[in-house]
């Protein structure tokens, strides 16, 4: 969707005299050497940097063009979020009953109501996945219900029925990040499958977790000898949940990988029946997706009661999931809540609907002074190469962040986001000496042909910088382009006016 509403105002082009050994025209200069490598002849750079402390551009290329911004793209969403819901918003997903219970026997359906909830499984309970379908159990036998007499019905009509994201490759679908979206989601809509090698020529040994029947792996994976490389492979067949692995594995090691599910809200109803039967409630029913039924549940009802509900941690928590571990999924279901629990007066858009939830966070946009006429995004995790955003809008909304007048929104979103050579982040790789490390607080991003990193750092004086840097169409390794932007932001870490 493209958004168009009014212009911005111009950035202040600006440079202080220099007071210290390295002038700002200086730094321009080293900045420029570090990008004009001849190795990127073919690519496309763009960069802003400016001194939040009195609005000066440091340093800019191409500043104005369109960019595909891959995963820099959340910035764009975790900010609304953050400012439209409240860092301390919370998803309440709720178990309900369509019917008595007689004798200890639940004379009816039990129902899931998702509320877009992106964090039920093991995330938050200590990689516990089910601890959340077991409380509920306790809730059934509480209440003395120790069967069920209808079905298990999960209601995901809390988000449009759009399961991916505008533009998704079809070869990413198999992969975690590249999960289908729904309203009810659990473990991330995937299954973690481990290869484990066994003698040289044999197949390796499955297991998975959850333990479910609503996945059927064909094992072609092969064990090769110690010492050779791991060559995984995965694919789970379109429109089904038959998932063909044919890695190779050497001998000694194991491999585990996320891998997702068609239809998470049916998954989600199919392990909830399995958990509850492991724990001695019988399930006479189905596990069911609402859009079955031509009839929806009228939560109005007199006979619809609540059984248990799922409050998840603060919004603050979960988007620090996001930006810390990109996480894909998390993001999309974000931008739908936006667009569900804060929607635009636009009769032609579907709340719930990503679409609706990019207007809705365009609201937050142009406050930050945004020209949203400039900018393209057609989901919310930067999966997308249709996305189109500008270094200077990217450092717009930076700005517009590190000053908003509720400082707890600021403290939440800087938060969020990784630090130089921070493990279990995007950035534990990076950033793992020099004046960077430990300092930088940024969003990578990375898809085919595009790297880009997008956040704050400290001068070597102190000042705070806000900077975006965007390469796209390389040649050259992904890694050699970090590498690139990782000297880039190291000279901006010692720069000291």
């Amino acid at each position: 969707m493209r958004l168009r509403i009014w212009p911005i105002l111009l950035l202040l082009w600006t440079v202080p005299a220099p007071v210290h050994a390295q002038s700002p025209r200086t730094l321009q200069a080293t900045l420029d050497r570090v990008l004009d490598d001849p190795a990127y002849e073919s690519a496309f750079w763009g960069a802003l940097v400016l001194d939040l402390r009195d609005s000066t551009v440091l340093y800019a290329r191409h500043a104005r063009q369109n960019f595909t911004p891959a995963s820099v793209t959340k910035l764009f969403i975790t900010a609304a979020a953050l400012e439209q819901l409240g860092p301390d918003f919370r998803y309440v997903t709720r178990l309900l009953a369509d019917g008595p219970v007689v004798d200890g026997v639940l004379q009816g359906n039990l129902i899931v109501r998702g509320a877009g909830d992106p964090a039920i499984g093991g995330r938050f309970t200590d990689g516990d996945r089910t601890a959340t379908f077991r409380a509920w159990a306790d809730s059934l036998r509480r209440r003395g219900i120790h069967r069920i007499a209808g079905d298990l019905i999960g209601d995901d009509n809390y988000f449009d029925d759009t399961p991916l994201g505008t533009g998704w490759s079809w070869d990413d679908l198999t992969y975690w990040y590249a999960a289908e979206i729904s309203a009810l989601s659990f473990n991330d809509n995937c299954v973690d499958v481990t290869i484990e090698a066994r003698r040289p020529g044999e197949p390796g040994r499955l297991t998975w977790e959850p333990p479910t029947t609503y996945v059927t792996l064909i094992n072609q994976t092969y064990t090769i000898p110690a010492g050779q490389q791991l060559k995984e492979g995965y694919r789970r067949l379109p429109g089904t949940n038959t998932i063909v692995l044919f890695s190779r594995v050497p001998e000694g090691r194991r491999d585990t990988e996320s891998l997702t599910v068609h239809n998470p809200t049916r998954y989600f109803v199919h392990v909830l029946r399995e958990v509850l039967l492991a724990e001695g409630i019988a399930v006479e029913g189905q596990p069911v997706d609402v859009d079955e039924f031509s009839i929806k549940p009228d939560y109005t009802a007199p006979n619809l009661w609540t059984v248990a509900t799922y409050t998840s941690p603060p919004l603050s928590e979960i988007v620090r999931v996001i930006n810390r571990r990109s996480q894909n999924l998390y993001a999309e279901m974000l931008l739908r809540t936006l667009g569900a629990e804060r929607p635009v007066p636009d009769s032609t858009l579907t709340p719930g609907s990503a679409e609706m939830g990019l207007a809705a966070a365009a609201r937050t946009w142009l406050r930050a002074g945004i020209d949203t006429s400039r900018i393209q995004f057609v989901d919310g995790s930067g999966l997308s190469a249709q996305n189109l955003v500008s270094p200077e809008a990217t450092v717009r909304l930076l700005a517009y962040m590190a000053a908003h007048p509720d400082r707890a929104v600021w403290r939440a979103f800087y938060a969020s986001l990784p630090t130089g050579g921070e493990e279990a982040t995007t950035l534990q790789n990076r950033f793992r000496a020099g004046r960077a490390r430990g300092n930088v607080r940024a969003k990578t991003g990375t898809i085919s042909n595009t790297s880009a990193l997008a956040g704050y750092v400290r001068t070597a004086d102190g000042r705070l910088l806000a900077f975006a840097i965007f390469c796209n169409h390389y040649t050259v390794p992904t890694r050699q382009v970090r590498r690139t932007i990782d000297a880039f932001v190291e000279h901006l870490a010692r720069y000291r006016n």
